[in-house]
């Protein structure tokens, strides 16, 4: 009785993973037409499964797809999509973005970071009263100021580099100067964030707080001096002679894990473990580590995280906001927005920028998406962030993303192309508006 009974709900884990990939396959398909990225389907699937929507039809059909009791099942398995996804994260960070960088990157990136944490920590002040209490225990004030602040300034890097890919701006300077700004930004955002961790969890005291800190200093070491060069020479062993192992997928992955598992038995959490390993991933041979690495990779994250969007979903719940949470969501959409904008926007323009490319820098660095979900998840972990909190901050990462292209002034100049291969950010005095000829050539003719 009690194996069928496991086989049971083996098979309903297996069958809800199966409406997870339908339903977020088809949002992705149909904001597509939209001109939406792929993260907007996937985190659109997780509310519509959620209580917000499919909660409100009779006969309780969320609680029925997605039994109570066996949602922590999913939740670990997403956990392993979400891990290989921020090890991809930092195996793709291109450090050469701001070291090609002049004073414009370092200007729009500390003004895109502070402007919007100081704009979090003042709604954290008008909010907090009513989200001080999280499971029956106080929050202190500071904790969930840091955490509303950091939600507020960071820029998704990754979703945000697919947009500029989409819309042809990769390969402009107003891409060049968002993406290595972003990239700028969200390294100040994860040590902050990790510092707040390392804080709010060392409940021992100072001498706790002190070992933590201690540890995590010694894990980064480690990771710099010595697995750094054991990966180099792992890597190289596994593609000799232009072939790569296959034992190469499996041994990568296995590292990202345990490099998770390291700074969980830290106290940092494990997304940071998995990030630091894609840092000290080896890059090269490219062409070779990109078909049997980062493909085989990307597939496993495709079929992993959309799990993640639907865990994040069913603590989702719009319907449960009312008046009064409606009126928070429009404050939070506002600090979020006004933050970015101007954070962004100004130090644009000061570089030289039009104000119509100016604007366009604001409005892309205002894009959060994934990255988001993952702050706001480590902070209902945490039990900083109680489920009102939660739903309007998850909101938000969807508003503000999904209003990013659509927003984008028209006739900007386009490049097609790679990704990364973008130029410099700096130009001439009197040229910084004046798109360049290849640049010229595109966009004619193209919105």
């Amino acid at each position: 009785m009690n194996s069928v009974h496991s086989d049971l709900r083996v098979a309903i884990v297996v069958a809800d993973i199966a409406i997870v990939l339908i339903v977020g396959s088809l949002l992705v398909m149909l904001l597509r037409r939209l001109k939406q990225p792929p993260v907007i389907g996937e985190i659109t699937a997780g509310i519509v499964l959620g209580p917000s929507i499919l909660g409100l039809l009779p006969w309780d059909i969320t609680g029925l797809l997605f039994p109570v009791e066996l949602r922590p099942h999913l939740s670990m398995i997403s956990q392993v999509g979400l891990l290989l996804f921020m090890f991809m994260v930092g195996w793709e960070f291109n450090g050469g973005l701001i070291k090609r960088g002049s004073g414009a990157i370092a200007s729009v990136s500390f003004w895109a970071f502070v402007l919007p944490l100081a704009l979090g920590l003042g709604t954290a002040a008008l909010l907090y009263q009513r989200h001080d209490v999280v499971d029956g225990k106080h929050v202190p004030f500071w904790y969930f100021a840091a955490f509303l602040g950091i939600a507020m300034s960071i820029t998704a890097f990754p979703v945000l580099a697919r947009i500029l890919h989409d819309t042809g701006l990769a390969g402009t300077r107003i891409g060049a100067l968002t993406l290595a700004s972003a990239a700028l930004e969200d390294v100040m955002a994860w040590i902050l964030l990790a510092v707040m961790v390392v804080g709010f969890t060392a409940s021992g005291g100072v001498a706790t707080l002190v070992t933590v800190l201690g540890l995590f200093l010694l894990y980064v070491v480690v990771m710099v001096l010595v697995v750094r060069p054991l990966l180099h020479r792992l890597v190289s062993r596994l593609t000799r002679g232009g072939q790569a192992s296959p034992y190469l997928v499996p041994l990568i992955a296995a590292g990202a894990f345990l490099s998770a598992y390291a700074t969980s038995w830290i106290g940092v959490h494990a997304i940071f473990g998995a990030f630091a390993f894609g840092l000290v991933m080896p890059r090269q041979p490219q062409a070779l580590l990109a078909q049997a690495l980062h493909i085989p990779l990307e597939s496993g994250i495709r079929l992993l995280l959309p799990i993640f969007f639907i865990v994040t979903g069913l603590n989702v719940d719009i319907s449960a906001l009312g008046w009064t949470g409606l009126g928070e969501l429009a404050v939070i959409m506002a600090a979020a927005c006004v933050g970015k904008l101007l954070g962004a926007s100004v130090p644009a323009r000061l570089s030289g920028m039009s104000w119509r490319d100016s604007y366009s820098v604001g409005l892309l660095m205002n894009t959060r998406g994934l990255t988001e979900l993952v702050i706001l998840n480590i902070g209902v972990s945490l039990g900083v962030l109680d489920g009102e909190m939660f739903t309007m901050m998850v909101l938000m990462a969807l508003i503000t993303t999904a209003m990013a292209v659509p927003l984008l002034p028209r006739g900007l100049p386009r490049v097609p192309g790679n990704l990364f291969s973008i130029p410099p950010v700096t130009a001439p005095s009197g040229s910084a508006a004046r798109p360049r000829p290849a640049e010229q050539e595109v966009t004619s003719g193209t919105s």
